[in-house]
This record gives structure tokens, C-alpha cells and sequence, in this order.
């Protein structure tokens, strides 16, 4: 992600967060490249959609995705989880988590498809929505099976999303 991009991730951060982060916290995260992934999606020049992750070591965090909601359904958010899983593969990490509200199947359902499954409940995480967070986590991301999970997603993604 380059900070040219900061206006339309921030655009999308504001719709579709109730609790947006600041741009100033997207500058520190992507400032640091070592341990740390940020992309966007892109139609044209749009930004119609943005990810994260952190990666500590072996373990890395998914720290946000989101699409436009006028983008949904268009596997954009698949494309943007594939890339960073991959992303904290190259980093080393050996595994991966991440959070979702247990209100959004959607999500859950694309996250069980890349093989994330349910391990905890973070009680009032989203504390605005008084909603509770389901803990995913997926591991053995560097087996030959993971890549060939990764890869029949991939395959499956429309032209112009689908990996080149």
C-alpha cells in the first residue's frame, strides 16, 4: 500500500468501520515493511478495497481487510486474503489469525474456505457495536496442501481479480 492510497482506504475505513482507525496509525503501520503487509484493491485508479497483517516470527495477525460495499460479492476480499496469507508465508510465518464479528457469516464463511476455523471469543471487542469477535486461526500455511488450497481459490476468482 502507498500513502497515494491513504484517501480512498480512508474513505472505505470510514464506511464500513464504526471505529476507524486514523490515517495517521495506517502511516506508522505501513511504514514499518520488515514485519508488516498492507495492500489495496484497485479498479483503475479506485481503491475499492484494503488489507493488512502483522507477522511476528512464526504467527502473523490479519489486522484489517475491507472492500467498498459497493464492491461486494466481486471476490475482491477473497483476492486480498490470498495475498496476504501469502504474504505472511514469505515472512515466515507458519501460521495466521485473525478476528471477526460473529454477526458476519460472509466473512467467516470466505475465511473457513482459506482454512481458518473458530479457536476463541474476544467478549465486547467491537465495543461500539456491542458485539463480540470470533478468533480464527489457521496453521501448517507452508504445507504443500495449504498451497494447493490457496491455489484452487485463486483458480476459481474471475478474470481481472484472479492472480496473474
Amino acid at each position: 500500500m502507498r500513502r497515494r492510497h491513504l484517501r480512498g482506504v480512508m474513505a472505505i475505513e470510514r464506511q464500513v468501520y464504526s471505529r476507524p482507525w486514523s490515517p495517521n496509525l495506517f502511516v506508522a503501520e505501513m511504514s514499518d515493511s520488515q514485519n508488516r503487509c498492507y495492500l489495496v484493491a484497485r479498479i483503475g485508479r479506485e481503491v475499492v478495497g484494503y488489507g493488512g497483517l502483522i507477522c511476528y516470527g512464526e504467527e502473523a495477525h490479519v489486522t484489517n481487510v475491507a472492500v467498498h460495499p459497493q464492491h461486494h460479492r466481486r471476490k475482491i476480499g477473497t483476492r486480498l486474503m490470498l495475498d496476504l496469507v501469502r504474504g505472511a508465508i514469505e515472512m515466515g510465518a507458519g501460521a495466521v489469525s485473525l478476528e471477526v464479528r460473529v454477526s458476519n457469516w460472509g466473512a467467516q464463511r470466505l475465511y473457513g474456505r482459506l482454512g481458518f476455523h473458530p479457536v476463541g471469543v474476544r467478549k465486547n471487542y467491537y465495543q461500539e457495536l456491542q458485539e463480540d469477535a470470533l478468533i480464527m486461526w489457521t496453521d501448517d500455511v507452508r504445507t504443500r496442501e495449504y498451497a494447493q488450497r490457496l491455489e484452487g481459490i485463486a483458480a476459481e476468482l474471475p478474470e481481472g481479480v484472479r492472480p496473474a
